[in-house]
């Protein structure tokens, strides 16, 4: 061989200059298994605190709704108990049926008036008030008069009281209302 070169030799016949060539391998294969066992332990705690979460927002509903009930029924029976002192009142009004007219017609317009007091207690204010503008959202128009003494497009005459403010409306006002004069 003049060239300069040294002689191949065969793979068979090379030495080996690495003999732990494969110890890296198995080494890492070893050092994977305890990070995967790990991140499925963490896997496993995250889906366990899942399921937790689901059964507490599931508990949570219920106890919510149960509660609601409850608060419901005990604002029924408020607002039912605010009416009693009416209807003992119209009872004792009917009692007194045969005495003078006068009498009983004054009896009946304290009753409405403590009606009227209840309601407002319970946050829905009549209100009937004339020649003031008409408002969509407080009057519901029943009828429209022709009056050349009241301003156009203002409630002329009250035929049902409305009850409600700030929002919270409970029945518009029945109203007429003047039309526009031309």
């Amino acid at each position: 061989m003049a060239t300069g070169q040294e002689p191949m030799t065969p793979p068979e016949q090379q030495p080996v200059e690495n003999p732990t060539a494969q110890q890296p391998v198995e080494n890492a294969t070893t050092a994977r298994q305890p990070e995967a066992d790990d991140q499925t332990a963490a896997l496993d705690e995250l889906r366990d605190r899942w399921r937790r979460a689901l059964a507490d927002l599931d508990n949570l509903r219920k106890r919510h709704a149960k509660e609601l009930e409850r608060v419901r029924g005990d604002e029924r029976a408020r607002t039912a108990a605010a009416w009693l002192p009416v209807l003992d009142n119209l009872e004792r009004a009917l009692a007194h049926a045969d005495a003078d007219p006068t009498a009983v017609l004054k009896g009946v317009e304290a009753v409405r008036d403590q009606a009227v007091e209840v309601l407002r207690g319970l946050g829905y204010p009549r209100y009937e008030e004339t020649g003031v503008p008409f408002d969509p959202t407080r009057h519901e128009v029943v009828g429209v008069v022709d009056d050349p003494d009241a301003e156009p497009n203002t409630v002329a005459q009250v035929v049902s009281p409305g009850y409600g403010a700030d929002g919270k409306q409970l029945r518009p006002a029945f109203v007429v209302v003047s039309k526009r004069q031309e």
